[in-house]
């Protein structure tokens, strides 16, 4: 054990030859043979570069972002390495935060508002044996406690909970996940350093794990999500998963059972929202891991190919290509809109025995029922989860486009996101596609322009009035209620004479593109005969009947 510990600080390993080859060998290329363009690199990350520089540590651009300069793209995030301690790298920036627990980094902050742009600043890590980390019988939630004062700690699968001890560059390239994302880029003087071959195979298209791909699997399960990540991030440009990085991926996603809930949420998101939502669904029935991942994202999966869940998908796809934003929750609400709706009905219409709900209420049980079903206390209920249930509730206003309520409802904070949820269903023949179009003008036009299409609506609601009552009447049927007649249509209308409008009803789950039907109220005649004259229920004599 004591040899052990000597040979860690003096970077070496029993192995001798085998040290080498785990930890790679130094490579470093000039600018002539990598050909990356320095003007695609950030302003800001080569501020932070330069600052940490000329402090005395060493730092450069590293991950992902060296990848794609070295395929010749401009990279959306820039994360930088050094050797400077977190506390060390904070001190040197007026904006800068120290985040995280089970791996602690730096986020340098440019800009304020939704202009503000982070620069994630990490320490290089040693590259520790899991057989040396001090271990715990729980997770991060059960053992907290017990973690806060560990550096480096695994739990009895040998996954890595605790992360935080430094080393030399060679040993943080080695803990990295991909050959492609273990490199690093110095804007000064232009060099890329390698030490797993990473040029090469980002020559050869490759995707490939660094070490043993089912070791590295268990060491954090999460790589599991990021090499389907990658591979459907890449796969637009040819990259391949090598053979041996795909092989356990299968029997290692058992793993990701152990893994905090609230993370593979985190995950999933990342995996539908980063511009390759369609290339991940492929990549995963690809893989042989259609489910067991985590079981909203199964739900996607198996809905990927219906025409308002693939519209969904796409469109968020090419939201984040145009650079513009796109939020979760509007994503998950088109998801499981199908249970939401087929809920809806059911309670409208008190199918199984259940008993008839109004509309409103009726959405709101549906909307329960698949928080409960589908999302659990993942979210905390919070944010997500209300901007969600807004989507949903303002489906059936805009059914109604009369009086006030196109104005309040244009005025609401989600009405953008609903609108477009709305406009997904038009799209796929669920809401008529001249609803969408009107709301897409109301929302734009000024006053004047509000009023013609408020009057435009009046119109033709009374133009469908008189079609109606030209009508030839149908004989009622046997047995139907006393008020009602037939239309021709087959649906049921009712009874035009002496009756007087109450109020509109709310709008049910149809096709949308109808207008919600009335409340009739009976109107009461004059009695003619005798009796007391009392107008009240139970004013006539059971004689009179």
């Amino acid at each position: 054990m004591i040899k052990k510990f000597i040979d860690k600080l003096l970077g070496k390993s029993a192995g001798g030859a085998q040290g080498k080859s785990r930890f790679g060998k130094r490579q470093e290329v000039p600018a002539e043979v990598h050909k990356i363009d320095p003007a695609l690199v950030d302003e800001r990350a080569k501020n932070v570069v330069t600052t940490l520089q000329q402090a005395g540590y060493e730092a450069y651009v590293v991950g992902g972002a060296v990848r794609d300069l070295l395929l010749g793209l401009r990279p959306k995030d820039f994360d930088v390495a050094t050797n400077a301690t977190p506390e060390q790298v904070k001190s040197l920036f007026r904006r800068a935060f120290i985040i995280g627990r089970r791996f602690r980094i730096v986020h340098v902050v440019y800009g304020r508002g939704r202009e503000h742009e982070v620069i994630e600043v990490s320490t290089f890590r040693a590259s520790m044996d899991s057989a040396a980390a001090e271990q715990v019988a729980g997770n991060e939630r059960t053992s907290k406690g017990e973690l806060a004062s560990m550096k480096h700690a695994v739990d009895a699968s040998g996954r890595v909970l605790r992360d935080n001890v430094w080393g030399p560059q060679e040993e943080d390239a080695a803990r990295r996940d991909f050959t492609v994302n273990a490199m690093y880029y110095d804007p000064a003087n232009q060099i890329v350093v390698d030490y797993h071959n990473g040029i090469k195979d980002a020559q050869k298209l490759t995707l490939r794990m660094i070490g043993d791909p089912a070791t590295r699997y268990r060491e954090d399960p999460v790589r599991i999500i990021r090499a389907i990540r990658f591979s459907a991030k890449l796969a637009a440009l040819g990259f391949k998963m090598e053979a041996k990085t795909a092989a356990p991926l299968v029997e290692s996603s058992k793993l990701l059972a152990d893994v905090p809930q609230s993370r593979l949420f985190d995950e999933m998101l990342k995996l539908l929202q980063t511009g390759h939502a369609i290339a991940t669904v492929e990549q995963l029935r690809k893989l042989g891991l259609v489910t067991g991942i985590y079981p909203l994202l199964d739900v996607v999966v198996e809905r990927a190919d219906s025409p308002f869940v693939k519209a969904a998908l796409q469109d968020t796809d090419r939201r984040v290509g145009e650079g513009k934003p796109v939020a979760p929750s509007f994503l998950l609400a088109c998801v499981l809109w199908a249970d939401v709706r087929d809920g809806w009905a059911q309670r409208i219409e008190g199918r199984h025995g259940q008993r008839p709900q109004p509309p409103f209420p009726a959405l709101q049980d549906a909307i329960d029922d698949v928080f409960n079903a589908r999302i659990g206390d993942v979210s905390g209920r919070g944010k997500l989860a209300g901007d969600m249930r807004e989507i949903w509730m303002m489906q059936p206003r805009f059914d109604k486009r009369t009086g006030s309520t196109p104005y309040s409802l244009v005025e609401q904070a989600r009405f953008r996101a609903a609108f477009d949820f709305m406009r997904l269903r038009a799209d796929v023949g669920e809401v008529s596609e001249a609803i969408a179009e009107w709301w897409q003008e109301f929302s734009t036009a000024d006053d004047l322009r509000r009023q013609d299409l408020l009057e435009q609506v009046r119109d033709e609601q009374k133009t469908r009035q008189r079609v109606r009552t030209r009508d030839p009447v149908a004989p009622k049927p046997r047995g139907e209620p006393a008020g009602r007649q037939q239309r021709q249509d087959g649906q049921q209308e009712p009874q035009q004479q002496d009756d007087e409008v109450d109020a509109e009803s709310e709008a049910v789950p149809a096709d949308g593109d109808a207008a919600a039907p009335r409340k009739r109220r009976r109107r009461r005649k004059p009695r003619t005969g005798g009796g007391g004259g009392g107008t009240g229920e139970g004013g006539g004599s059971a004689a009179g009947e």
